[in-house]
């Protein structure tokens, strides 16, 4: 090699190692502010200390971005104090672990950006308004929010009355879609942590919820996943779907999988922080949320939706509903295991609320299965409920492989009430009051079968384990349920096409109406055992008590 090659190569060699060890040199935000495709706050002017209001940096910075065709807005650790963002189409968000975006106060003498107007009244304020958030987007695609830095909420206000200036929703979508929300975690998200309404091509994974209201909510969408996620939510629900009124029109969310998430209602704050407390919740009247539910808002319907491989602990249990003229259809739940359940285990209700235009009629509630779940010290007032209304049936139900085991404690004079209906009211398992039945209160169903299905107490209850009234078509198999020594097993009140096979200390029994009948198991007391005499048919067209012989 010759002297000037070498020359060459010696000054090439140099000048590498300068601009590395320069790059090295300067923070981490300069260096992510010269690699193509990402655009760093600190660049623009943020200043990431917690005190400076970092929010024209942040929007200029997306603002950059955007004009460029796309990219990704950069948060290297810091504590970005801000207002609303505004997401663009082709952006991404990304914050860096350590880095923090901080919701500010309207009494920092900052103000979120106002609620937009909207002539629609048939959902909650809420639902109504999307732009008072910390991050929010309207009529945009292609958008992600990630990493594993951290939303703080704290300025944000959880009250359904908010003031102008006020923020209360962490993030919030309208009208947009392929969406990607993965990694990030919450606190303290205001009224929603995420609204997402008619945000179609959604995904969420990956995402931790340690909040004051609702977790997320997935509001008149269309193919969403949700997937891998923790909602803390002692205040309010974890995971919902809903079908409000939001957009001026019905419109169904559909087409949405929910998978491997974990809902939760211990003290906010201690999911994050992994201490778990139950300290105020356990003091507070109704107890904790969380859960997973559908339907409060329901104007439109629910189509098309699974809920698999989820865990429920020290919250409500899992909900159903339609109540503003919806179609819940064509729903399948697997795999759910559920601890310290402070209300009913399994609520499905077909109601008529009917908040929405006038002539809109009563929904349907139909065509829905539930496999694999076991249910660990459920509250004993509430029993596990599905029931519809007076000429409008809850329909095509399938329950197998359920073992659910509540605290117990019922009493006669619990066994002998009569819920009212409630048409017109909001749905609540708490709304009917203390149950007749210790297992399943079912009313105005159409078709129901339960298989493999096991209820009992861990102390004395009285009552009947599964109370019927107004139903039609109902197959029993293989049923165990624990009983008190003279407590039936069942209570018929107007029941028709009613069947039990294969059930222990049951006979195999077909009744083509009850209107007031018990069945009795034989066994020892507090225990269903099996019939020491073969199955016999048990007597149709009477009223009164059935035996296994």
């Amino acid at each position: 090699m010759n002297r000037t090659l070498i020359r060459s190569s010696i000054a090439s060699l140099t000048f590498i190692l300068v601009s590395v060890l320069g790059c090295a040199s300067q923070p981490a935000s300069r260096v992510g502010a010269h690699v193509a495709g990402v655009y760093d706050v600190t660049a623009y002017g943020a200043q990431g200390d917690g005190k400076a209001l970092d929010t024209p940096a942040i929007n200029k910075a997306i603002d950059a971005a955007a004009m460029a065709g796309g990219g990704t807005v950069h948060f290297p650790a810091g504590v970005y104090l801000s207002v609303s963002i505004h997401l663009k189409s082709n952006v991404a968000l990304h914050f860096d672990q350590g880095a923090t975006l901080l919701a500010a106060a309207p009494s920092q003498g900052v103000a979120y950006d106002p609620a937009e107007p909207n002539p629609s009244k048939f959902q909650d304020q809420g639902h109504s308004h999307w732009h008072n958030s910390l991050i929010w987007g309207e009529n945009v695609h292609d958008i992600t929010i990630d990493g594993p830095g951290l939303i703080w909420g704290k300025g944000m206000t959880r009250s359904d009355k908010f003031k102008p200036g006020d923020g209360d929703k962490a993030i919030a979508l309208k009208l947009c879609r392929n969406i990607t929300i993965r990694d990030i975690s919450i606190l303290h998200g205001g009224h929603f942590a995420i609204l997402a309404t008619g945000a179609d091509n959604m995904t969420v994974d990956n995402v931790k919820f340690d909040t004051n209201r609702d977790g997320i909510d997935i509001d008149c969408c269309k193919n969403v996943r949700v997937s891998n996620c923790y909602v803390n939510s002692p205040y309010d629900d974890g995971i919902c779907l809903k079908a409000s009124y939001g957009l001026n029109e019905a419109r169904d969310t559909e087409n949405v999988t929910i998978t491997n998430c974990q809902v939760t209602g211990f003290d906010e704050g201690t999911l994050l922080d992994g201490t778990y407390k139950r300290d105020k919740m356990s003091k507070s009247k109704g107890g904790p949320t969380g859960r997973i539910k559908a339907g409060t808002e329901s104007n439109g319907g629910f189509k098309n939706v699974t809920i698999s491989n989820c865990v429920f602990n020290f919250c409500r249990g899992l909900a159903l509903e339609t109540v503003d003229g919806g179609q819940l259809e064509d729903i399948a739940i697997s795999n759910i295991t559920m601890r310290d359940i402070v209300n009913a285990p399994i609520f499905f209700r077909l109601g008529a609320r009917m908040r929405g235009p006038e002539g809109t009629p009563v929904g349907d509630f139909k065509r829905v299965s539930i496999d694999n779940v076991v249910v660990y010290n459920a509250d004993p007032r509430y029993a596990s409920i599905i029931s519809g209304i007076p000429d409008h049936d809850v329909e095509d139900v399938k329950l197998s492989n359920i073992r659910i085991l509540y605290r117990g404690g019922g009493t006669q004079k619990q066994a002998t009430t009569q819920p009212a209906e409630k048409e017109k009211a909001y749905p609540e398992p708490a709304m009917f009051g203390e149950m007749p039945a210790y297992g399943f209160y079912i009313r105005h169903v159409k078709g129901i079968e339960l298989n493999n299905v096991q209820v009992g107490y861990m102390k004395d209850d009285v009552r009947p384990a599964f109370v019927l009234d107004q139903v039609a078509d109902a197959d029993f198999r293989d049923i165990k349920a624990q009983h008190a020594a003279e407590a039936p097993v069942f209570a018929l009140k107007n029941v028709s096409d009613f069947r039990i096979h294969e059930s222990d200390g049951l006979a195999d029994t077909r009744l083509d109406h009850a209107d007031n009948q018990t069945i009795q198991a034989q066994g020892v007391a507090g225990e269903a055992t099996p019939a020491t005499a073969p199955s016999a048919a048990g007597a149709s067209n009477t009223n009164g008590e059935t035996r296994a012989p």
